[in-house]
């Protein structure tokens, strides 16, 4: 079975992205930053014949070029945590990755070293500087529930999350920045 890594996207639409970033640059530029990272991380990881991409968007039937002709699935309903396990249970056997689409510098190296990492640990974590992940890479030898009662959008993402992993090998990754905030959006323009 393929490797598969999703990239989760919000449907690039004003006044419904980057909605935190909205309120201190103004929509339209929230709007132009999601498009622009979205099209980078498209870009960069649709093309990897390491493994599979495909687009995990919100709203389920969201269409549009920016897709790039990527196979694509719905997220479907609940938390952030629930709809990251459910296309994780798609892979019961494989090894699956998912990433943000706000992360300026993910490359498809970061991606295929994280499934690397799956030979010798059961997850690997691209840790954020916010206390979030950009990434996450699960083998098939994973906890049933492994993003439950996870404090999401705040410091405690990661750690809540490791802690469904315990005693259990893991792998963690280099520290990126997402463009949430302001301050992130200085530090890399869109």
């Amino acid at each position: 079975m393929r490797d598969t890594v999703y990239v989760f996207a919000r449907a690039p639409r004003l006044g419904t992205v980057k909605r935190r970033l909205g309120r201190a640059i103004g929509a339209r530029a929230a709007l132009a930053c999601h498009r622009a990272l979205l099209a980078q991380t498209l870009r960069r990881l649709g093309r990897d014949r390491r493994f599979a991409t495909v687009l995990a968007v919100t709203p389920d039937r969201a269409q549009g070029p920016w897709m790039r002709g990527l196979p694509r699935v719905g997220q479907g309903r609940g938390d952030l945590g629930a709809r990251m396990a459910r296309l994780v249970r798609r892979h019961p056997r494989g090894r699956v990755a998912i990433v943000g689409c706000d992360i300026p510098d993910l490359g498809a190296a970061d991606v295929a070293g994280a499934f690397r990492r799956l030979g010798t640990a059961q997850a690997a974590f691209g840790p954020a500087e916010d206390g979030g992940y950009w990434l996450v890479a699960l083998g098939p030898r994973r906890p049933v529930h492994p993003f439950a009662a996870v404090r999401w959008s705040g410091p405690h993402a990661l750690a809540d999350t490791l802690c469904h992993f315990a005693g259990r090998p893991v792998a963690l990754l280099r520290r990126l920045r997402d463009v949430d905030t302001a301050a992130d959006w200085r530090a890399w323009r869109c």
